[in-house]
Formats: structure tokens, C-alpha cells, sequence
């Protein structure tokens, strides 16, 4: 089982790499996602489902379909991805038990809350913008400064 921090992130790197590999609303395949991120295709099928019934993402079926941002990138908040991404199917309740549901879950609850106000004053534009990509010497792209917002901001 993913944490909710690991499913938050990979969700933002799907996000990012839509984002960046999209430029004029094309599809961008689930293979290149999971090629150029180095995540597992059938491991990132479901954060895209989830990315896309939310409306983030916009599905395009066909030979060359894909996935495109479903709104532009200065309206995608990063709480937006986070609620995707911290749902729950098994309510907690019948989960934990009270110890869970008196102490822990009244806490968690107010992290939730922290980390919804942090992130709703952060877009996905704000990630993009002041990221540099250059190939390096093996054509891979490098990626400057995402991997620093996302250890401040995550």
C-alpha cells in the first residue's frame, strides 16, 4: 500500500511531465509518461483514471490518444492533486477501531487541513515555469529545480 504523500507525488509528476510534454494540448501517451518518469505503466494506469474522472486530465482515445491537462496549468492547484490522491475507499471506521477514530484520526484530520492550505497556494504553473529542461549527454532530460520544490513543498 502507497502512502498518501507517495501517491500525491507521483501523481505530480505525472502532472508535470503532461504539462511539460503537451505543449499544444496533444496527447501525451501512458508509455511515454511511464518512459520518461521511470514509473511502471500499469502502476501509473490508476493515478491517471483517478486524474482524469477528477477533470484534471482530459483522456483522448485512438491511435493517438492520451492524456492532456484538463485545465491550464495556473488553475491546477496542487490541492487539487492532493484530494485526488487522498481518498480512501475503506472508511475508516470499520478499518481502524477507536483507538484510531478518538485519537489518531482527529489528528490526522487537522494535518489534512495544513497540507490543503499549503498546497492550495501552489499551482502546477508554478512548478513549471521556473523549471530549466536540458538533455543531458545521454539525451535523457534533467529537470532543475522540480526536485527541489517538490522536497520544500512535499
Amino acid at each position: 500500500m502507497h502512502s498518501v504523500r507517495d501517491r500525491t507525488t507521483t501523481a505530480l509528476i505525472i502532472m508535470l511531465d503532461v504539462a511539460f510534454h503537451s505543449p499544444a494540448g496533444q496527447p501525451v501517451s501512458t508509455m511515454d509518461i511511464a518512459a520518461r518518469t521511470g514509473l511502471p505503466r500499469r502502476g501509473i494506469e490508476p493515478t491517471l483514471q483517478a486524474l482524469a474522472r477528477s477533470g484534471l486530465l482530459k483522456g483522448v482515445r485512438g491511435p493517438h490518444g492520451g492524456y492532456r491537462l484538463g485545465h491550464p496549468a495556473r488553475e491546477i492547484l496542487l490541492a487539487d492533486i492532493y484530494r485526488v490522491t487522498a481518498h480512501d475507499d475503506t472508511p475508516t471506521e470499520r478499518r481502524r477501531g477507536t483507538l484510531f477514530n478518538t485519537v489518531v484520526r482527529p489528528f490526522m484530520d487537522q494535518m489534512d487541513g495544513i497540507l490543503t492550505r499549503e498546497y492550495s497556494k501552489v499551482t502546477l504553473h508554478d512548478f513549471v515555469i521556473p523549471t530549466i529542461v536540458w538533455p543531458d549527454s545521454r539525451g535523457t532530460h534533467r529537470f532543475k529545480n522540480v526536485i527541489h520544490r517538490m522536497q520544500t513543498i512535499l
